[in-house]
């Protein structure tokens, strides 16, 4: 018997997967709501399970040490930072993510973020209120709002989403400039990409810098005060990707006082972010409730992908993405990756 253990979700119910699975021989699916459980009860809940898929369930090292059967953690979405890869590894785990269920969706949104900030869309709503409320029309409050066409945009990380946002930028008539240490030629080639820069010298230059590369310990924290200080006072942020790539108080810092022009956030270090948030009072910041992954599409794709991962588990076979890659020296196989 293979026990498959949900710890949380965010769709509606479970019964499409529930009737998935029920058709398979040997299977025993549980689904829980642990999110805010305290890690004894999800402990509990996944102890003998052979695979695991969360969502935003905490699995610090001490969870993963406590699994007795665990051959395999599905993350449910791209991004894994609840999960801790190296305790997987150490435990022979392989630790899988779906990166390709909305990348069409997060660079739309992204997009959308930053047309938002070239047009002023969110104080534009408040102008249009005060005005109504006055009955004369007085834009004065808008402040300078510039074309997008010729404007410089910066990219950090062109994978999957930012690899989008490149191309959807292509028709606006701006200059892309790329921040991707590990892009290759063949990437490159792909997108028409042609020259790469450091991040030092591309925020002086660029009007907009959008963000999508991972959370990790190469990226937490790179966008703090002396990254700032680089970008144009007439220059936006737009983080779609996580929010601990920016230091929130230095974005707060730099938009109060002027070092920047603004942001479009998606993404916060609580989440849902609480009411005294103070990015909440600025007006030269357009917010988002973390929906860049959101599409009818997208929610039926991670469902459908992570049962093929399920599936590939029950034939002997590895996830079509495995994140820890090294857990194969130590489960004695090679590195699967597509």
């Amino acid at each position: 018997m293979t026990k498959i253990v949900v710890t949380d979700y965010i769709e509606p119910d479970l019964k499409w997967e529930e009737d998935e699975l029920g058709k398979l021989e040997g299977v025993e699916f549980e689904y829980h709501q642990l999110k805010f459980a305290p890690q004894d009860e999800l402990i509990a809940a996944v102890r003998d399970a052979d695979v695991i898929v969360v969502n935003m369930s905490p699995f610090p090292a001490e969870v993963i040490e406590a699994l007795d059967n665990c051959k395999l953690i599905i993350r449910h979405g791209i991004g894994y930072d609840n999960v801790d890869p190296e305790a997987c590894t150490r435990r022979g785990i392989r630790l899988a993510n779906i990166p390709d269920y909305c990348a069409t969706e997060v660079a739309e949104h992204a997009m959308a973020l930053l047309l938002a900030c070239v047009r002023k869309v969110m104080p534009g709503r408040k102008l249009l209120e005060d005005c109504s409320a006055a009955g004369n029309w007085d834009f004065t409050p808008l402040g300078k709002v510039f074309r997008f066409e010729g404007k410089t945009v910066g990219i950090v990380g062109c994978g999957r989403i930012g690899g989008r946002v490149y191309r959807m930028l292509g028709g606006f008539g701006v200059k892309r400039m790329v921040v991707d240490p590990y892009i290759d030629n063949r990437q490159m080639g792909a997108l028409g990409i042609t020259e790469t820069y450091t991040l030092d010298e591309m925020l002086p230059q660029a009007d907009f810098v959008t963000i999508h590369t991972p959370l990790n310990d190469e990226t937490r924290g790179m966008f703090d005060e002396p990254q700032f200080k680089l970008m144009k006072e007439t220059a936006y942020l737009i983080n779609t990707a996580r929010a601990g790539m920016i230091v929130t108080a230095a974005l707060i810092k730099a938009c109060k006082e002027g070092w920047i022009a603004g942001a479009g956030i998606d993404v916060y270090d609580q989440e849902p972010p609480p009411p005294d948030l103070e990015l909440f009072d600025l007006p030269n910041v357009t917010l988002a409730p973390h929906m860049g992954w959101a599409s009818e599409e997208a929610g039926w794709a991670i469902r459908v992908k992570i049962l093929d991962d399920i599936r590939a588990y029950l034939r002997g076979e590895p996830p079509r993405y495995t994140v820890n890659e090294d857990v194969e020296e130590v489960l004695g196989g090679k590195a699967y990756r597509t």
